[in-house]
């Protein structure tokens, strides 16, 4: 009888340690996913934009903010007081802290009640990560596993790196670095030991002792952590009581997003390519200037501010401008607005937008002419025409009859009187004398497209993109050379060592001295043309006003020696801004007030515009005029000036 109950409980005990062991296995096998995403760390990191100096504009994410901060870059104190709060005996474990489990067991019994954890760094960090976090035995045997096997692949330094990027410590910062930026807009190597504190003070409860709502609370369990130091041996008496009596500023608020249409630019343009882009971890650097970015943002408020005191029936919510301005020589966008306030219209009319262009089409116009033989003094008639549009039936034939901003006409008069004067009628005589196939062949080799096949071109009958139009504009401003229009300068991508940089790209138009005929033109235009609004004392400007029908679209595109600005205004809803209206009225002082304010933060701008090799200049009645081996000078005939 003995015999048989042993047999029955030797075998008995073989299958519950065959289920037993069999339990484990399925365990083990069971958190091989959670082992590997943790070994295989690769949280999602929020993508940073930049200035061109570095100063930070936004931050952008999916669902996790984090900054990502590798571990040779933590502060050695930051790492004591973290152990010093959450596991002392961190280095010497191998995951799992027996003693600490046993010890914090007799203390539940005692009080009858849970008042100490166990858990290791290498268990928080392991819980914060598995998915599922049922309090049950299983999930707890899991949980050591996972632990162990973390420890047995990874180095300490390699768990905390991970510990602190992961862990949540409210606001919806995710990881040491995003939160030492949040709550102090600091990084971690200038955080203060009462700074660090309250930082770690955070898991245990990220809402409970969140800074900005219970400052207090914070501040005791942050002192706590600081007297555990000391008690420790690991601070100084002078800094205890130093951090003790510290009370640091907390914000609110990470950071307000200083340029929001210039960092929605570059996201629009990034976005096709980097489709990880707000969850990889990238450092963008634009292009733009922080403090020109800021004067561009200014001068949008203040000009529909002034506009809407010229025409007080406009409707403030339809009326909106937009800006760019670029360094023509590399294409890089200095500055850009889409809107006069983004918080009520994210809708980025520097980009998203095509608006007809009106005169401001003409200077292209005017420097296919020269290209094929003309000269700034050749006459051309300014004398009124009617154009017959025919139809099916002859009786529904309509007529168009174009006239000057100024409802008159002055016969023959030359080229640079008509381009400075924006004379609708001697621009499309000069279409009509070149022939629009060589006009339309030539715009399209400039980089325009779906352009209308008609003689409204030279009205500027054509919807444009400011930031397409700013870049053929460079055609002008970089002496013959197109410049690539380009806002981000380059990305980083910092825990990969990887850097990636944009390329200037530059396509050749024509000679230098062929585009300086058409910049000589446009400083006439400034200076004594329906650009005259667009002054500013001690530098030259070169630029062109556009104004389209019904004063619904006005333009202002101008440059000085290296730097290059266009300005629009309109309303939303492609409605009328009011008689007079025009480009030179409304957006040529947004220009100049742009420019007298960026002289001061930049008085390096160059002052005067070169003059290429290759333009001479001529007499002809009873003053200079300039020419070169493509535009020769005209045969001289008696002629007197109209203006």
């Amino acid at each position: 009888m003995f015999k048989k109950i042993f047999t029955f409980f030797l075998i008995l005990g073989f299958f519950v340690t065959l289920g037993v062991l069999g339990y484990f296995i399925y365990l083990y096998n069971s958190t091989r996913f959670a082992s590997e995403k943790i070994i295989y760390y690769n949280p999602p990191l929020s993508a940073k934009f930049y200035d061109r100096n570095g100063k930070l504009l936004a931050i952008k994410y999916k669902n996790e903010n984090r900054f990502y901060v590798k571990y040779d870059d933590i502060p050695g104190r930051l790492i004591e007081t973290l152990i010093a709060t959450e596991d002392t005996s961190f280095f010497e474990h191998e995951g799992i802290n027996f003693n600490a489990i046993l010890r914090a067991l007799i203390k539940d019994i005692k009080a009858g009640k849970k008042v100490e954890g166990a858990s290791t760094i290498t268990q928080q960090l392991v819980r914060n990560i598995y998915l599922n976090r049922k309090k049950t035995i299983e999930r707890k045997l899991k949980e050591m596993i996972i632990s162990m096997k973390v420890e047995h692949f990874l180095s300490k330094e390699d768990i905390l790196e991970r510990y602190l990027n992961q862990i949540y410590f409210g606001h919806g910062y995710y990881g040491i670095a995003t939160a030492a930026y949040g709550y102090f807009h600091k990084n971690l190597k200038d955080l203060t030991l009462k700074e660090t504190a309250m930082l770690i003070a955070l898991p245990k409860g990220p809402s409970l002792y969140d800074p900005t709502k219970n400052y207090d609370l914070n501040i005791k369990r942050a002192d706590r952590i600081i007297k555990r130091m000391y008690i420790l041996g690991w601070i100084s008496p002078s800094e205890y009581k130093q951090a003790i009596l510290e009370r640091p500023i907390v914000y609110k608020k990470m950071i307000q997003n200083q340029a929001p249409y210039a960092v929605d630019t570059a996201i629009m343009r990034l976005l096709p390519k980097y489709k990880d882009l707000f969850t990889r971890g990238y450092d963008i650097y634009l292009t733009i200037d922080l403090p020109t970015q800021k004067i561009a943002q200014k001068t949008i408020k203040w000009n529909k501010e002034r506009v809407l005191k010229l025409n007080p029936e406009l409707n403030v919510t339809q009326l909106n401008g937009a800006m760019i301005n670029i360094n023509p020589q590399t294409g890089e966008v200095m500055a850009i607005v889409g809107g006069a306030d983004y918080e009520k219209s994210k809708f980025n009319r520097a980009v998203q937008s095509r608006r007809s262009v009106g005169s401001s089409i003409k200077p292209f116009i005017y420097q296919i002419a020269l290209n094929i033989g003309y000269n700034p003094a050749s006459l051309i008639p300014d004398i009124s025409r009617t154009f017959k549009i025919p139809s099916d039936t002859p009786e529904e034939d309509k007529y168009w009859k174009p006239k000057n901003y100024e409802k008159n006409t002055l016969g023959l008069i030359t080229l640079r009187e008509a381009l400075v004067h924006s004379r609708n009628l001697a621009t499309i005589n000069l279409v009509l004398s070149m022939g629009l196939d060589t006009v339309l062949k030539e715009m399209y080799n400039f980089g325009f497209d779906k352009l209308p096949n008609n003689l409204s071109i030279a009205l500027g009958s054509v919807g444009e993109s400011m930031w397409k139009f700013s870049e053929l504009y460079t055609i002008f401003s970089n002496y013959g050379t197109k410049s690539k229009v380009h806002i981000v300068k380059k990305i980083i991508i910092p825990r990969e060592n990887i850097t990636i940089t944009t390329e200037q790209k530059h396509e050749y138009i024509e000679p230098d001295y062929q585009a300086y005929l058409i910049v000589n033109i446009l400083q006439d235009v400034v200076k004594k043309g329906t650009g005259r609004n667009a002054r500013v004392r001690g530098i030259e400007i070169a630029g062109k006003t556009g104004t389209t029908n019904d004063f619904r679209d006005a333009w202002f595109c101008g440059f000085t020696p290296n730097s290059e600005t266009l300005v629009w205004f309109g309303n939303d809803d492609s409605s009328s801004l009011g008689k007079r209206m025009s480009g030179g009225r409304v957006s040529a002082p947004a220009f100049a007030y742009f420019y007298k304010n960026l002289l001061q933060i930049h008085p390096e701008l160059i002052r005067k515009f070169k003059i290429p090799k290759g333009v001479k200049t001529y007499e002809i009645n009873g003053h200079k005029e300039l020419f070169t081996t493509q535009s020769p000078p005209p045969k001289q005939e008696t002629y007197v000036p109209v203006f």
